[in-house]
Parts: C-alpha cells; structure tokens; sequence
C-alpha cells in the first residue's frame, strides 16, 4: 500500500512538472507610446535605427518584464511593439504591434530570444537592462533606472 501512495504521488509531480505553462496571462495593454516618455538605449548592431522604451509602459510580473519598444529608422519610421521578455528562459512574446497610433495584431507566442542578429534589441534589453544574470529586475522604476544610466549595474558585472 505505501509503495502505491508513492508512485501515485511520483506520478502527480512528474505530470504537473511536465504540464505546459498557463497561457492565461491577465493584463492591459499600456497606453500607446508618447514621445516624452520614451528612452533611449543603445544596441550594438543596430545599424541605423534607433531604439526606444516606453517608460510608462515598462512594468514587471512573475519574472516577466513587459515594454513597449519603438524602432526608429533614419527615414523618421517607426515601429512599435508590446513585447515580454521571461528571465529564466531567455523567451520573448510579441503582445501587439502599433498601427496608426493603436494597438493591432494577435499576441504571438513565447520564443527563443535570438543572438546579436536580425532583432539586436531582445538580447541587448534582456542581458543589460532587464534581466542582468539571468535575473528580472524587480520594478519598472529599476527598469527605467537602468535604461537612464546605460545599462544595469548588475550586467556590467562587479568591477563597476
């Protein structure tokens, strides 16, 4: 009989251990970007464009930091994305895209975080700002902090 209790209450650990995360993460949209709260951050590779956070709408959940990213190309185009970006995975989501002033578009699934390549910000705003060591910061105000003063002191390692 204890054996039995055992295995059944193994078999309970590993099945929730191997259930898929919630999808169902509750929140609103911020308010579409203004211009004066937007920060600017730099990206190594980032050829021409240059690249912005939404202050306002920077916030921080259950080790998910979410912002609102503006990509300017030197032509004054801009793109805007809601997006998260998960610490402990290294996983980003596409919440929505900005059009004519609005949020649009469908909420897009957690993926990997690329290198330096195509899409330099991700990695650049996790391992700098967001996510020093792996870690989330702890509010939207040591968020903004760090995009004013150049990157986390945690990411610039001790020495600093």
């Amino acid at each position: 009989m204890r054996r039995s209790l055992l295995a059944a209450g193994g078999a309970a650990v590993l099945a929730a251990c191997a259930a898929p995360p919630p999808r169902n993460e509750a929140f609103a949209l911020p308010p579409f970007p203004e211009a004066r709260h937007l920060i600017a951050f730099e990206v190594g590779a980032a050829g021409d464009f240059r690249y912005f956070v939404d202050a306002a709408s920077l916030s921080v959940s259950g080790g998910v930091v979410r912002y609102t990213l503006v990509a300017r190309s030197p032509s004054a185009v801009e793109n805007v994305m809601h997006e998260a970006i998960r610490c402990s995975s290294g996983d980003y989501r596409i919440h929505a895209v900005g059009r004519d002033g609005r949020w649009a578009g469908r909420e897009g699934d957690w993926r990997p975080i690329p290198g330096a390549g195509a899409q330099p910000w991700r990695s650049t705003l996790q391992r700098e700002y967001f996510c020093p060591q792996n870690e989330p910061i702890r509010s939207a105000a040591e968020g903004v902090r760090a995009l004013r003063e150049g990157g986390h002191p945690f990411a610039k390692g001790f020495g600093s």
